[in-house]
C-alpha cells in the first residue's frame, strides 16, 4: 500500500481515546453524541473500529478530546519508523503526553506501548495530588 492509499487517520488510536473519557465521564455514547455534534451510531462504529470519521468528525472528537489535530493524523509511511519528534500541546494532559512518547519509542511493540500507557493512566490516576479542597487538580 502506497502512502497515499494509507488512512493517515489513527482510528483505533481515536475509537480508544473516545471510549476511555467517555467512561472516564460516565457518558452513554447518546450523551456524547449531545456534546459532539456527532450521532451515537457513528460514535459506536468509531469505537469500535469499524467507522472511520469524516474531517467534521475528526475536529469535533479533538475538540471534545482535548486532544491536538496533529496527534490524530499523519505518522511516517508503511513499512516506516522514523524517528518523529514528540509534541507536547499546553491543553493536553499529562498521561496523554506518556502515552504520545510510549507509542513514539521504537522498542516498544505497539501492544505493549498500549499496555504501559493505560498502567500510567491508572497510576496516575490513583497517586496525583489533591488540592486543599479535596478534589483531584485539574489535567494539565
Amino acid at each position: 500500500m502506497t502512502r497515499s492509499a494509507r488512512s493517515l487517520v489513527n482510528t483505533s488510536e481515536i475509537g480508544r481515546a473516545v471510549r476511555r473519557k467517555r467512561n472516564e465521564l460516565g457518558l452513554s455514547l447518546r450523551g456524547v453524541a449531545e456534546k459532539t455534534g456527532i450521532s451515537a451510531s457513528t460514535l459506536s462504529r468509531i469505537e469500535n473500529g469499524t467507522g472511520k470519521p469524516d474531517a467534521d468528525n475528526i475536529a469535533r472528537l479533538s475538540e471534545w478530546l482535548k486532544v491536538p489535530l496533529e496527534r490524530m493524523i499523519g505518522g511516517p509511511p508503511v513499512g516506516e519508523q522514523a524517528a518523529r519528534p514528540v509534541i507536547y500541546f499546553p491543553q493536553e494532559a499529562t498521561p496523554d503526553i506518556v502515552e504520545a512518547h510510549l507509542r513514539a519509542d521504537r522498542n516498544l511493540s505497539p501492544e505493549t506501548a498500549k499496555a504501559l500507557a493505560e498502567l500510567f493512566r491508572v497510576a496516575y490516576a490513583q497517586f496525583s495530588r489533591p488540592t486543599e479542597t479535596g478534589h483531584r487538580r485539574k489535567r494539565r
